[in-house]
């Protein structure tokens, strides 16, 4: 039997994937979650890009999550006069609260943020266009920050500014992220992921926003900022409040520079999965394929590495987005997952073998694993849910044992798309007499050649069908 690949594929929707043709492609090429980048492309846009994976999905009978992902406080310097400037080094630079917007020069530019004439000082540095070209702050008035170039180059409109360090004290949600859950709300997406949170209080203002906007989404913390990785308690503080976060590489490795950013990496997926979060690994992981139909070795090591490391998922953001090549880097992901996934060492747990539970649920989840893991004849794990919330439990211990999620529940089928080692099942336990059970879920996998006779399975459930987080019970089945 073909081994099924466990990490999911989470790929940016786009001008290059908003047609029938690639979005089906990029389904049948093996996308578990389709993301909507906020920060580009209309209402419009979004509502069709929705239309297309919820109907393609359908008609492959595929479970494909949908995460709109909030903009953020995204700080930004204007225009220039002539749509860019070159800067050399040692040249001085402003940054002025006050000069026009659209009047930008090789000295002087606007920014589209005046507080940062407050949250900078001399000796800072401040990084442009995601850190080509960096600047070093000179002295700060009440209209500017004057700066002298440190690393010089090419810059055009518009580009995105960062502090080194962190401290950039812009709130984490924006008017017009207010305006995106909204629409997130009303297309029924799966996930949100907020951009450049500093703390819990900032995701949990988010998830209120999105309950009061009637979504039942689940939230994703983008980790992007220096401040939510200066310490275990800050970073942890932002992992406990949300429902799984974002390796967000690109703003974070600006900040925090390059050489701390793939320990900083592994740091985030494994408190994420001690936490029963999800976490996905995101920004520059096939960047060559925007324009090349495979992938450098430096690419493959790097997916590789974030799958060996445990991440629920890996992303492509422009790759697929505005690529020339979006199915054949879904495809080529696909296959580094599966070859990652065959090293012994992605099957082996140690995980919390001296911790104690502070869940009924996550005992029974933690005990089947354990069972799984040890127990030579098991080969499905079959758990009966209402919220998705034991079989994401599991999914955070290393096995090779396939966990199938069963649920009568749409938002759940989508949700678990993206918990990695885990497969969806429709199913409604509460329409079958209780002693039918049983047989009934196994049927299915069996139908599937999924089980043969004399294989043993895991199944969990709870008294109640309707209850979430109500799992209370564990059972060895032989397949008859």
């Amino acid at each position: 039997m073909t081994a099924r690949r466990r990490t999911k594929i989470v790929a940016t929707l786009g001008p290059a994937t908003s047609s029938q043709e690639q979005i089906e492609a990029m389904i049948l090429a093996g996308l578990d979650v389709a993301r909507l980048n906020f920060s580009h492309g209309s209402a419009a846009d979004h509502r069709e890009r929705v239309r297309l994976v919820r109907e393609l999905s359908a008609r492959h009978d595929r479970h494909v999550a949908i995460m709109g992902d909030l903009q953020g406080p995204k700080i930004r310097i204007a225009r220039f006069v002539d749509g860019n400037v070159t800067l050399r080094a040692g040249d001085p630079f402003t940054l002025s609260i006050c000069h026009p917007i659209d009047a930008g020069t090789a000295t002087i530019v606007g920014i589209e943020y005046p507080p940062l004439v407050r949250d900078c000082a001399p000796g800072d540095e401040l990084l442009l266009d995601d850190g080509r070209v960096i600047l070093r702050v000179e002295s700060v008035d009440e209209i500017a920050v004057h700066t002298v170039v440190m690393v010089g180059g090419p810059l055009s409109n518009n580009k995105g500014i960062n502090r080194r360090g962190g401290g950039i004290s812009a709130p984490s949600l924006t008017e017009k992220d207010h305006q995106d859950i909204r629409l997130a709300a009303e297309l029924e997406l799966d996930y949100v992921a907020v951009s450049f949170p500093r703390s819990g209080a900032d995701i949990e203002q988010a998830r209120q926003l999105v309950r009061a906007a009637g979504s039942p989404a689940w939230i994703i913390a983008k980790i992007e900022r220096a401040e939510a990785v200066a310490n275990d308690a800050a970073l942890d503080d932002l992992i406990r409040v949300s429902d799984g976060v974002m390796v967000a590489r690109g703003d974070l490795g600006v900040e925090i520079g390059d050489a701390r950013l793939a320990g900083i990496q592994k740091r985030i997926i494994q408190h994420a999965r001690t936490l029963n979060k999800l976490v996905i690994t995101a920004t520059q992981m096939m960047e060559s394929m925007i324009s090349s139909p495979i992938p450098t070795r430096a690419e493959v090591s790097d997916v590789a590495n974030a799958v060996l490391d445990y991440t629920d998922a890996v992303m492509l953001s422009a790759e697929s987005a505005s690529g020339q090549y979006p199915v054949e880097a879904v495809q080529a992901m696909a296959r580094i997952c599966l070859g990652a996934e065959q090293e012994p060492t992605s099957l082996k747990s140690h995980h919390r073998l001296g911790e104690t539970f502070t869940r009924c649920d996550e005992t029974i989840a933690l005990a089947s694993m354990y069972a799984a893991n040890h127990f030579p004849g098991i080969k499905a794990i079959i758990s009966l849910t209402e919220s998705g919330h034991t079989p994401l439990i599991m999914s955070r211990i290393r096995s090779g044992v396939p966990i199938y999620c069963y649920t009568p529940h749409v938002a759940t089928q989508r949700r678990a798309a993206l918990f990695r080692g885990v497969y969806t099942v429709s199913f409604d336990a509460a329409g079958l007499p209780p002693a039918e059970v049983s047989n009934a879920a196994i049927d299915i996998l069996r139908q599937q050649g999924l089980l043969q006779p004399g294989d043993w399975i895991i199944l969990t459930k709870g008294d109640r069908y309707s209850n979430s987080g109500g799992t209370n019970g564990l059972k060895i089945l032989r397949v008859d």
